[in-house]
């Protein structure tokens, strides 16, 4: 994709369907319906590069932006308790999708209430039930006592066990994408994630809803799976949530303003746009760390695939 002309590369699509679009490297909008609660700043020595909790520390949500798993939400009965489940977000799963999860974990929350600790069903069904009454069918489970769907494209599916018993045992993975590193796309539920939580996500995984990403974000492994059109042939409505496109815009003319008031020119002014258009959107408070780059692609090689 590096021959695309420039404009081309930073044009936006709507990306059909949106659990291939890919995390676009902006974090954001996953953290959104959680951005009132009490945010923490974590030790440089740490992983973790963002922590959020619930007002009674009994929920975090934690970014670790060159991690494989780059969002981690937890529960527990009390502060100090230990985790009753744990969800995982991998680099390549839509926050946008994502964000449907902690937006329900977010109108569970109340003081001294429990809804975001419920028991799962004992009916595998209910985690899913949105992707079966899309159509997704049941395929050939790959090791018994388990169950498969897949998408209508196959491009998509879901993966649970049923033998699961202890709290950090794998239950259910949504995934999507070709595997690889770069391409598929996984979140991940522990044993005793409550199934109204997964169901949520679920929903939202099967969303016909496009997602918007630029050219350069879409992996060319995927692009061939996609359907793209051009942003501009539609406008859509304003949602309230920054789109990657509003971030590069913001620091563009910002770095415009700062160009045209220290050297006034248009070669230093347009100089200063292409750097700034050179750096793909990050998360507002976390950005990632390329000197790990290469330990987290190890990382994530070394990690069994389903």
């Amino acid at each position: 994709m590096s021959d695309q002309p420039e404009d081309e590369r930073w044009r936006e699509y709507q990306v059909t369907p949106r659990y291939l679009a890919g995390s676009g490297g902006f974090g954001d909008p996953a953290f959104a319906p959680v951005d009132h609660w009490p945010r923490h700043d974590p030790a440089d020595d740490t992983i973790c590069q963002l922590l959020i909790t619930s007002p009674d520390g009994r929920l975090t949500l934690g970014w670790f932006g060159d991690d494989y798993d780059p969002v981690k939400v937890t529960a527990a009965e009390d502060a100090v308790g230990p985790v009753r489940w744990t969800a995982r977000f991998n680099q390549n799963f839509p926050p946008e999708i994502t964000a449907s999860f902690t937006s329900a974990l977010a109108r569970d929350w109340e003081p001294d209430g429990e809804h975001f600790l419920a028991q799962p069903s004992i009916d595998w069904a209910d985690s899913v039930t949105p992707l079966l009454d899309a159509g997704w069918e049941r395929q050939r489970a790959s090791e018994p006592g388990t169950v498969e769907l897949r998408a209508p494209d196959q491009q998509a599916g879901a993966w649970i066990d049923t033998r699961s018993y202890g709290r950090e045992d794998e239950s259910v993975v949504l995934w999507a994408g070709p595997k690889g590193y770069l391409t598929r796309a996984e979140a991940t539920f522990s044993s005793d994630t409550p199934s109204h939580l997964i169901a949520a996500t679920a929903a939202a995984l099967n969303d016909p809803t496009p997602l918007v990403r630029e050219r350069h974000m879409i992996h060319r492994d995927v692009e061939h799976l996609i359907r793209l059109e051009p942003v501009n042939a539609r406008p859509q409505p304003r949602t309230g949530t920054p789109t990657p496109l509003d971030a590069k815009h913001a620091a563009v003319a910002a770095a415009l303003q700062r160009a045209a008031h220290s050297q006034p020119g248009a070669r230093r002014a347009e100089a200063a746009r292409i750097r700034t258009t050179q750096i793909p959107p990050r998360p507002s408070a976390t950005p990632a760390s390329s000197a790990r780059a290469d330990t987290a692609a190890t990382r994530a090689a070394a990690r069994p695939r389903r």
